[in-house]
């Protein structure tokens, strides 16, 4: 008998089978299991780009995490939302007595053993967060963050049973749909292109039986495209900010320079305030974001020193220069990243790790800066209103 999960399609003369999975579900394992060796197909593609590949058959691969290369590429917070949804699913998986993403881990075993070919046929992650970021702005990043925080610490009730509901398309469904309202791009982006890159991949593998190990959430979608073609170059872009965005993004600190230097040239006394007001709300609310990350001293003078400057510049961020320095003082040890996976379970293991501490540095200076930027800069705009037209 066939499960619901198990999902034969004839496209061309070619046999595809599409397994749903439950990436934290033992039954999931063995149904991929059994699948594959008893179907003996010539491809199974698995739902894992390259490094998430690499992430599943090396297990050290977060002693060779360069921390300081993240910070300068600005993939930090691309970082900590990987963390936040691994430790989440991790968190699931433990509850069930499971490894996360096992399904997959069993069908590259099953894969090689039957002689299949294997196809990794997930987009790579980073272009998937990149889409994101770039697709729900700074409030939307925001707000996502908390929820996956929120999903982190926050305990589920959710029994094996209902996990294997959750496979269901009805309930699935439903569960974007809600999704979907909150982060209208989250579900575009993460869901649906990522159903056209895999059904493409699917589609195109070679052999004359392919076998797909999935996500239960991409099975409808799939099923209904899998006859489209789909551009894969397209869907693996990611387009630069817009000459709008830029324009924007430059235009604050060429209106803050101008007012304080036009206000300078009339009433020297009020150009000077201006310059404190600018100096003290970036420094002090970036100081602020370093310290309840539990910064390093060093790294809290930074925050101070660089917030200003950098609020000047749309290249440069507080919380880059702070999370440099932290991460030069308090450098990482190989057994920060070794306790990594377990230390994000908990509040007190994400600000304890040195690791996850940058990040926060990071992230929590850069907060405080932008708020120093938008409370400073109406400070120096103020000023400049009163001086020129009281």
């Amino acid at each position: 008998m066939i499960s619901e999960n198990v999902h034969k399609i004839e496209l061309d003369g070619r046999q595809i089978i599409l397994i749903g999975t439950a990436h934290v579900s033992k039954q999931s394992v063995d149904e991929v299991k059994e699948v594959i060796e008893t179907e003996k197909p010539d491809t199974v593609c698995i739902e894992l780009c390259q490094s998430r590949y690499q992430s599943i058959v090396d297990a050290d691969r977060w002693k060779n995490t360069d921390i300081v290369k993240i910070i300068k590429e600005g993939k930090v917070l691309l970082l900590l939302a990987n963390l936040l949804m691994s430790s989440y699913q991790k968190r699931l998986a433990k509850k069930f007595g499971i490894k996360p993403g096992q399904e997959m881990v069993q069908a590259i075993t099953s894969a090689k053993e039957v002689g299949a070919e294997l196809c990794l046929a997930d987009r790579d992650i980073q272009v998937t967060m990149l889409r994101l970021w770039r697709g729900i702005g700074l409030w939307g990043k925001l707000k996502l963050l908390f929820q996956l925080l929120m999903g982190m610490f926050v305990e589920d009730e959710l029994s094996e049973e209902e996990m294997e509901k959750m496979k269901s398309k009805d309930m699935l469904s439903a569960a974007l749909d809600e999704l979907s309202h909150a982060f209208p791009q989250l579900k575009e982006i993460l869901i649906d292109e990522r159903d056209q890159y895999l059904s493409q991949k699917i589609k195109t593998a070679p052999g004359d039986k392919v076998i797909a190990v999935l996500g239960a959430g991409h099975i409808p979608g799939i099923k209904e495209i899998l006859t489209d073609d789909h551009d894969l170059s397209a869907l693996s872009t990611v387009s630069p900010a817009s000459k709008i965005t830029r324009a924007a993004a430059w235009s604050i600190p060429i209106i803050i320079i101008a007012a304080i230097v036009s206000t300078f040239s009339v009433d020297r006394a009020t150009g000077i305030d201006q310059i404190l007001s600018w100096v003290l709300w970036n420094g002090s609310l970036s100081v602020l974001g370093a310290l309840l990350a539990f910064a390093h001293p060093l790294a809290i003078l930074t925050a101070f020193v660089a917030a200003p400057i950098s609020s000047l510049s749309p290249l440069l961020a507080a919380g880059w220069f702070a999370g440099l320095t932290e991460a030069l003082v308090r450098k990482p040890s190989v057994r920060d990243f070794e306790s990594l996976a377990d230390d994000i379970h908990t509040i007190r293991g994400f600000w304890r790790n040195k690791v996850t501490r940058i990040l926060l540095v990071v992230i929590f200076a850069n907060l405080g800066s932008t708020a120093g930027t938008i409370i400073g800069g109406a400070d120096v705009i103020s000023r400049f209103i009163n001086t020129f037209f009281r």
